[in-house]
């Protein structure tokens, strides 16, 4: 410190010192306050009884982050000297710092240790619960709640409702607040939060109506809502009611959270907008949380040339904004070129496990084999990170996709960890490419374990039989799908829908499209639709399922809506199956147009006839 300790504290007393340590907690000055915790030390003022610099100090080193030194100061309080604020003080930095599971042992060593529990306690636990999704633990603390009457303290069941909410219960979550004798606008909101999610925008809307009065997060969580979920026009009219009626100025939060919305939905028209409203706020230099927010709005809305942009005229990045960077150029199947900034972004930031998701998903989709591997072989020895499960998902996608299918599974068997569902899933996938039958049943066993529910395993393994020449097998599979309540339909990308306004003129299109198609060569592939059957009236069936996928529709609505020559933008919740992406290609060339598709795994840009992934995806 820059000025003598003795003037500063000519009697060293523990009276002196706390105020000092609080304020440096206040104030986050993490640097000032270590030093006055070496002071406390070097003077042995820390063994005065009844000091409890201990405890100011532990608060202090929870406030500001710093875990590893609030553990291990807790550990050296005397049991007999911690109060309630201290259990709580490390509860709360555990929970922010994302460690649920330890703020769960926590609040469990004080039960067993008979500590007193507070409702700051209580919030903590739910808090966790609710990052957990853990209705068990949650329904526990809610009994103790009542037992302990803190159903009266408002903090407490907000965040009751908070962890039901989160967890899928929105009964429960609503009895709470009818219950509940005092409420404030954060009740309110995390009631609304919680109807939008599961129970749609119109009962959430009814929620929002009914509020008493509506704050800035209210109302961003109902646009959001709104925008998430496709409604652009209604979200827009709240949007201009709270700003230009209301006169509210939007802050770096709620433009986050606007352009999170639009990057879900695609709405790259609300995307834009909050763009220009950005810049008239904060002019040239924004935020960089919503920077990097509006170049991933870009990147997953199909405009990544506009992301790049926005990205280079960042006047400063963080591993986030790379990260987002990186995670688009992979989408987009610009394997190179994240492989050639990479060397760029470890000159400005140090790379994270979510940075090396980014580089092997990229080079899983580009077919860059030798560049992923050297990229995971490098994660612990030279970066020093421990390969979590994503790694190992992505590299058992790169190897399968490029027909290594061998050694996906060796990897997968020297795991340290349990494969997951999307490991075992990556490589079913990868088996019903290049054929390998006997592996694929081994895995859906596995996967059936694991989730019994998913029926895109048995969709799958149902067209590899179909292909191998086994439909009797392929039946049988078929007939497993009905059991479960999935109708014959399902195993199609599309059944074929007509209820658009438009489906005539749809249609319409959709035949003089296939003629153009199979004038220019495209020939339908049969093998990607199962039916029972092989006589010829089965093959105009799979035909005419195969012409009516949603995709097809989807474009020819897009040629119907749009001026010739301008880029068509579509997107999908599963996969793009290999007959749509030839056709699609196809389309590009012989219509002029450029077309943008983006499925549950990457972004496929479709133009003069050839896609931005060549043909591997």
């Amino acid at each position: 410190m820059k000025w003598p300790i003795l003037r500063a504290f000519p009697s060293f007393s523990p009276r002196y010192l706390r105020p000092f340590i609080r304020i440096c907690a206040q104030r986050s000055a993490l640097a000032t306050g270590k030093k006055l915790h070496a002071m406390v030390l070097a003077t042995g003022l820390s063994t005065t009884e009844n000091s409890f610099l201990l405890n100011t100090l532990l608060h202090l080193y929870a406030s500001c982050g710093d875990i590893s030194s609030a553990q291990k100061l807790f550990d050296e309080i005397p049991h007999s000297s911690k109060d309630a604020a201290d259990w709580t003080s490390l509860m709360s930095s555990f929970s922010r710092q994302n460690r649920p599971h330890d703020s769960l042992l926590l609040f469990a060593q004080m039960l067993e240790k008979g500590a007193e529990i507070d409702d700051v306690a209580m919030v903590c636990l739910f808090s966790a619960c609710a990052w957990l999704r853990d209705v068990g633990m949650g329904s526990q603390g809610h009994g103790r709640v009542v037992k302990m009457g803190f159903e009266r303290r408002v903090k407490v069941c907000n965040a009751l409702m908070d962890m039901y909410g989160k967890s899928g219960m929105v009964e429960e979550m609503r009895r709470v607040f009818s219950e509940m004798k005092e409420k404030n606008v954060v009740s309110w909101t995390v009631v609304l939060d919680g109807v939008l999610k599961w129970e749609g925008v119109s009962n959430g809307r009814e929620v929002f109506d009914d509020m008493p009065h509506c704050n800035e997060v209210a109302w961003t969580i109902m646009i959001v809502g709104y925008v998430g979920n496709g409604f652009s026009k209604e979200g827009f009219l709240l949007l201009s009611q709270i700003v230009f009626h209301l006169g509210i100025k939007l802050n770096y939060i709620t433009l986050c959270s606007l352009l999170s919305a639009c990057a879900q939905s695609g709405d790259v028209a609300m995307g834009r907008w909050v763009h220009v409203y950005g810049l008239k706020m904060m002019g040239m230099e924004m935020d960089i949380m919503v920077e990097t927010a509006l170049l991933d709005m870009y990147a997953k809305c199909g405009r990544i040339d506009t992301a790049i942009k926005v990205f280079e005229c960042m006047p400063r990045r963080n591993v986030v904004s790379w990260n987002a960077l990186l995670s688009g150029l992979a989408m987009h199947g610009r394997g190179q070129l994240v492989i050639n900034m990479f060397p760029r972004m470890i000159k400005e930031v140090m790379p994270d496990d979510l940075t090396f998701i980014a580089v092997l998903s990229a080079c899983s989709h580009s077919g860059m084999i030798d560049q992923g591997s050297y990229y995971f072989d490098s994660l612990q020895s030279v970066y020093g990170i421990t390969p979590k499960i994503d790694h190992y998902a992505c590299m058992v996608d790169l190897l399968g996709r490029a027909g290594r299918l061998e050694e996906a599974e060796t990897l997968i068997n020297k795991m340290p960890i349990p494969p997951n569902e999307v490991v075992l899933g990556s490589l079913l996938g990868s088996c019903n490419s290049h054929g390998k039958l006997q592996l694929a049943e081994r895995l859906l066993q596995k996967l059936i374990l694991m989730n019994p529910r998913n029926t895109e395993y048995h969709i799958l393994l149902s067209n590899m039989y179909a292909l191998a020449g086994k439909p009797d097998k392929a039946n049988a599979l078929r007939k497993v799908l009905k059991t479960k309540g999935i109708n014959g339909q399902l195993h199609q990308f599309s059944a074929g829908d007509k209820s658009h306004p438009k489906t005539r003129e749809i249609y319409i299109m959709l035949e003089d499209m296939i003629l153009r198609l199979q004038s220019a060569g495209y020939v339908p592939n049969l093998s990607a639709q199962v039916f029972p059957g092989d006589d010829a009236g089965v093959e105009l069936e799979k035909e005419q399922a195969l012409f009516s996928h949603s995709e097809k529709l989807a474009v020819c609505f897009g040629l119907l809506s749009t001026e010739p020559g301008k880029p068509l933008y579509i997107f999908k919740n599963i996969r793009i199956c290999r007959d749509c992406h030839a056709a699609i290609k196809i389309v590009s060339k012989i219509y002029d147009r450029e077309i943008i598709v983006r499925d549950r795994n990457r972004f496929h840009r479709f133009k003069q006839g050839s896609c931005s992934c060549s043909d591997f995806w």
